[in-house]
């Protein structure tokens, strides 16, 4: 069965939106986790539009499954994950001008800085993942600079308008998946992930654990977040 991990990101949004103290993300990712979540994800922006410092100093003291810290390769940003020390960081692209994260990494094209930083982190004992689109040379580039997850980028698959669209994205997935396996990569998933195109990816069982955080926040608008997180929790059996 693939892990399910739970971003709440989205709760710190709502917060600052008003700039008080509710709805608090802490206390969210004690809920997901009583819920069943097997992991805490949160993305400390340059920007800080959402997670603010304070979240993950807290976060990391009382999340009890895993916390994994996605992070721009700012110096800033790498100096707060050394000092923290989270279970583990996925390094993912950011833009000032985004609403979300876009796509993936050019690994690529930023072998030397991304190796680099990931020595520091392994030097710490913290592993990094890279988010990458699902493409087999950026995977091979991610082997090489010495990450020991990969997080496939399924947004184009979420955001799919047809059914061949959606299977010619899944079949990437699927080709991405097995070179990352095969090179001994560890595979996690995530982006756009919902209640209808989860259990598509759910299903390949290379992969360890599926990252989701905006469907699930919308889905407990509705009917509460620990319900929201067990119906995604069921499927990911």
């Amino acid at each position: 069965m693939v892990k399910l991990a739970i971003n709440v990101d989205h709760v710190a949004t709502l917060r600052q939106a008003r700039g008080i103290d509710e709805p608090d993300p802490v206390l969210a990712a004690g809920i997901c986790e009583l819920a069943g979540a097997a992991g805490i994800v949160v993305h400390l922006r340059e920007d800080r539009r959402h997670i603010q410092d304070r979240d993950v100093i807290l976060l990391r003291q009382t999340v009890k499954t895993k916390l994994n810290l996605e992070m721009g390769a700012a110096e800033e940003i790498i100096n707060i994950a050394l000092n923290l020390k989270p279970d583990m960081v996925t390094l993912v692209p950011e833009k000032r001008a985004e609403l979300t994260t876009e796509g993936g990494l050019d690994v690529i094209g930023q072998e030397h800085h991304l190796s680099s930083v990931i020595a520091q982190m392994t030097d710490a004992g913290i592993p990094v993942s890279l988010f990458i689109n699902p493409d087999t040379e950026q995977i091979k580039a991610a082997k090489r600079v010495g990450a020991t997850f990969v997080e496939i980028h399924t947004g184009r698959y979420s955001d799919a308008t047809s059914e061949v669209e959606e299977n010619r994205e899944f079949a990437m997935i699927v080709a991405a998946v097995d070179t990352a396996h095969d090179l001994g990569l560890r595979i996690n998933a995530g982006h756009g992930l919902n209640y209808l195109n989860t259990a598509r990816i759910a299903a390949l069982g290379k992969i360890e654990e599926l990252s989701i955080g905006h469907a699930v926040m919308a889905r407990a608008i509705y009917v509460g977040l620990d319900q929201a997180v067990r119906e995604m929790r069921a499927l990911c059996c």
